[in-house]
Order: structure tokens, then sequence, then C-alpha cells
């Protein structure tokens, strides 16, 4: 059995969040799910806990990284160069912004988003054969 991992995510609009989250491919789990949180799974062994912002401190007794502050960055791979364009094309129409230019080095290619609460999330193609 896979180790699973869960990223817990401070959110100021649940709804608003969990739309975004749905549209990007994951699949909301109601069995963890409620007016504080919820579980939305990129797979079986990764997903996303969507907090709300009080919620989330109440397991923290840091402050919330300021806005416009990057406090973690997530990347995800994607199956090819067009699942990599696919997916932040998606994030983007769904409400997330740019978060820099494309990368292209080759046998790797990348480009990034924030999501509408300004979480960075990268998504990257390599081609390991070229590696």
């Amino acid at each position: 059995m896979p180790t699973m991992l869960f990223v817990n995510l401070p959110v100021t609009d649940l709804d608003r969040a969990k739309a975004f989250y749905t549209e990007l491919g994951f699949t909301k789990n109601p069995q963890f799910t409620d007016e504080n949180a919820a579980m939305m799974a990129m797979t079986d062994a990764i997903s996303v806990m969507l907090l709300r912002e009080p919620f989330f401190q109440s397991f923290s007794k840091r402050d919330l990284p300021a806005p416009g502050t990057t406090g973690v960055l997530l990347a995800i791979d994607a199956p090819d160069r067009a699942g990599v364009d696919e997916l932040v094309g998606r994030a983007l129409a769904s409400g997330g912004s740019p978060a820099g230019e494309p990368m292209d080095e080759g046998p790797m290619y990348q480009r990034s988003f924030y999501d509408p609460d300004g979480h960075h999330w990268e998504v990257m193609y390599m081609d390991m054969s070229q590696m």
C-alpha cells in the first residue's frame, strides 16, 4: 500500500476552492468534507485538504503567510507536454492566475499557476528517455 500524502491548504472561500479543484480533475471525498474543510483527491494516495483559514490555524501556532508571499511551492507531473498545457489551461480558465513564464529546457517542460488563494502550483513533464 503506498504512503498517502495530504497537502493542507488554507482557503478564504471554501466553495470557490472546491469548485476550482474540481475543475482541475480532483474528486471531492464527502466523508472528509464539511463546512470547514474539503478533501479533494488527486490520486488514491494524494489529496489536498482545503481548510477555511480559521480552521487551518487551529492546527498550527504559526501565522499564515502574508498575502502575496509563497509559503509552499507544489509541483505535480503530467503525462506529456500537452498534459501540462491542458491542466494549466483549466486552472487559468477556472480562476487561477499565471505564476510565471513557461520553462522549456528540452526534455523538461514546465508551466505554473496560482490557485484563487495564491497557492503556487507547478506542472511539469520530464522526458526521462532524454535524461
